[in-house]
C-alpha cells in the first residue's frame, strides 16, 4: 500500500529565514530598489544634520561615488549581489577609511546619519534595530583615533 501525502496549501510557503542568513538581510532590506532608497536617504541625513557636519566635510562635494560605493558595499554586505567587489574590487573597511582622521564622534554621526535613513524606510521594526547593532561593526572598524 503507497502512502498518500496531501498537500497542505501552505506547504511552500518558507517561514522567514532569520537576518544574516543567506540573502535574508538582502530581501528584508528590499534588494537592490530597497538599498538604493536607504543610501539616498543616509546621505540626505548627512548633507542635513548639524551633527553629521564633521564627517559631510570629509567627502566630496558630489557624492555620487561615495553613495554608489556605499550601496554596493551593502548589497554584499547584506547578502545580495557582490557589486563593490566586480566594480571597485575587495574592499578592506579600515584600509579604505585609514586616511581619515575618524573617530567616536564621527562613528557616531555616521550611525546617526543610517538610523534617520532607517526611520524613512519601510522595513520591520525588528530589521532595522539589527541592522543597526549590525552596523556598529564595520562603523567602528572605520576609526582610525580613540
Amino acid at each position: 500500500m503507497t502512502e498518500q501525502h496531501t498537500a497542505c496549501p501552505h506547504a511552500s510557503a518558507q517561514a522567514p529565514r532569520p537576518y544574516g542568513t543567506d540573502d535574508a538581510s538582502f530581501q528584508a532590506a528590499g534588494g537592490q530598489e530597497g538599498i538604493k532608497k536607504l543610501v539616498t536617504a543616509f546621505y540626505l541625513a548627512m548633507d542635513t544634520l548639524p551633527e553629521a557636519q564633521r564627517i559631510r566635510e570629509m567627502h566630496d562635494a558630489d557624492l555620487t561615488e561615495s553613495a554608489d560605493k556605499l550601496y554596493r558595499f551593502l548589497c554584499g554586505w547584506l547578502g545580495g549581489p557582490t557589486l563593490f567587489r566586480e566594480k571597485y574590487g575587495p574592499i578592506t573597511i579600515p584600509r579604505a577609511h585609514a586616511h581619515l582622521d575618524i573617530g567616536i564622534e564621527e562613528r557616531d554621526a555616521w550611525l546617526l546619519c543610517m538610523q534617520e535613513a532607517l526611520k524613512e524606510q519601510d522595513y520591520s521594526d525588528d530589521f532595522k534595530e539589527y541592522l543597526m547593532v549590525q552596523l556598529f561593526r564595520p562603523a567602528e572598524f572605520c576609526r582610525t583615533r580613540d
